[in-house]
C-alpha cells in the first residue's frame, strides 16, 4: 500500500504524522510532499527518516493509494483531482470541495456510510464544524435539530504556522499585523477570513453549511466566529433548540454515550484539550424559558478539527 501526505511540513501535517504513529500505523510505502520552500528536509515516522518532497503534478500521478492533504485550497485544488484520476483516494482537509454535491464530506462517527464502495477526493471538514457536529449529533438523533446559534472563539493555530508566528511576534517584539486585520495579542477579532455579501464571514458560513450537509438536517445554523489569542484549541458557546422535548439528564446521557465527546463536571479550557481527541463538553444548562440547550464546547483544532479526523476517514477505507 502506498501511501502520501501532502502539506506534511505544516501545523495540520506533521499532526498527521504523530496521530498515524500513536493509533499504531505502518505502511509498505510512504511519502511526504511540500511546497519547494520546505522540500529536502526530513521527517520522522515511526522511528524511520522520511526526505520531503517537492509537490508536482508527475508525483500524483505514482500509483498512491490514499493521499492526506492539508496544503490549502488553491493546492488541492490544482493536485486533488490529478490524483483521484490517477487511482488515488485523496482526503482533503481544505474548503475545495467541502461543498461540491458529488464530494462526501465526513466526520466518520457521524456518516462514514457515505464513504461506503466510493473513490476519490474525500473532504475533511472545518476544524470548528468538526468539535460541534460530533457533539450536536447524539442529540440531533434523540430530539432533532431546530436551532443553532455558535459563537467561536478560535485559535491562532487555525491559521498555521503564520498565525502562531503572527501572535508571538506580537508579543515579543508588539510587531505590526501580517496575518490579521488588526493584531491578535491582547486582542479578539471578530473576523475569519473574508465577509462576503450577506454580511458573514467565510468561517461563518462553512459552519453553516458544512453543519447542515454532514447532518444531513435543515435545521437554522447562525455562527459569529471570533479569532483569539490562543495558540491551540478552539471554544465555542453554542445554544441549540429542538423539535422534540428534552431534558437535562437525557442531554447528559447522550453526551457521555458518544463515541468522541468527554463530559466535564465543570468545563474544559483549550489549555486542558491540547493533544486529544475528544470534543469536550461542560457548562451545560437549558435557557431561562426551558426551550433551549446551552454549553460550552472545546477541543483541539489541530487534531479533532483536522488531523484525527482526516486519519479517520483513512481507517474507515483501510478497515
Amino acid at each position: 500500500m502506498k501511501i502520501g501526505i501532502v502539506g506534511a511540513t505544516g501545523e495540520v501535517g506533521r499532526a498527521m504524522i504523530k496521530v498515524l504513529e500513536e493509533r499504531g500505523h505502518d505502511f509498505g510505502e510512504l511519502e511526504f510532499f511540500s511546497s519547494e520552500n520546505s522540500a529536502g528536509t526530513t521527517l520522522k515516522f515511526n522511528s524511520r527518516s522520511v526526505k520531503v518532497k517537492k509537490l508536482t503534478k508527475e508525483a500524483m500521478k505514482e500509483g498512491f493509494d490514499y493521499l492526506l492533504f492539508s496544503a490549502g485550497k488553491e493546492v488541492s485544488k490544482k493536485f486533488a483531482p490529478i490524483a483521484a484520476s490517477c487511482g488515488a483516494t485523496v482526503i482533503d482537509n481544505s474548503s475545495a470541495f467541502r461543498m461540491n454535491s458529488d464530494v462526501p464530506l465526513v466526520v466518520p462517527e457521524i456518516n462514514a456510510n457515505v464513504l461506503k464502495g466510493y473513490h476519490g477526493i474525500v473532504a475533511n471538514p472545518n476544524c470548528s464544524t468538526i468539535q460541534l457536529v460530533l457533539a450536536l449529533n447524539p442529540l440531533h438523533v434523540l430530539y432533532k435539530l431546530k436551532r443553532i446559534i455558535v459563537t467561536t472563539m478560535q485559535a491562532v493555530s487555525g491559521s498555521g504556522r503564520k498565525g502562531i508566528n503572527e501572535l508571538e511576534s506580537e508579543i515579543i517584539n508588539d510587531s505590526e499585523p501580517m496575518v490579521y486585520s488588526r493584531k491578535i495579542a491582547y486582542n479578539c477579532i471578530p473576523q475569519i477570513g473574508p465577509f462576503l455579501e450577506n454580511g458573514f464571514s467565510e468561517e461563518e458560513m462553512k459552519m453553516v453549511n458544512e453543519t447542515r450537509k454532514i447532518m444531513n438536517c435543515d435545521c437554522d445554523v447562525e455562527a459569529t466566529t471570533v479569532r483569539v489569542p490562543v495558540i491551540y484549541g478552539h471554544s465555542e458557546s453554542v445554544y441549540v433548540e429542538f423539535e422534540k422535548s428534552f431534558n437535562l439528564d437525557g442531554v447528559k446521557r447522550a453526551f457521555k454515550n458518544a463515541p468522541a465527546v468527554k463530559v466535564w463536571k465543570d468545563y474544559p479550557t483549550a489549555l486542558e484539550v491540547v493533544g486529544n481527541d475528544f470534543s469536550h463538553v461542560g457548562r451545560i444548562r437549558i435557557s431561562h424559558n426551558g426551550k433551549a440547550l446551552i454549553f460550552w464546547n472545546v477541543a483541539d483544532n489541530i487534531r479533532v478539527g483536522a488531523a484525527t479526523n482526516a486519519v479517520k476517514i483513512l481507517e474507515y477505507f483501510l478497515k
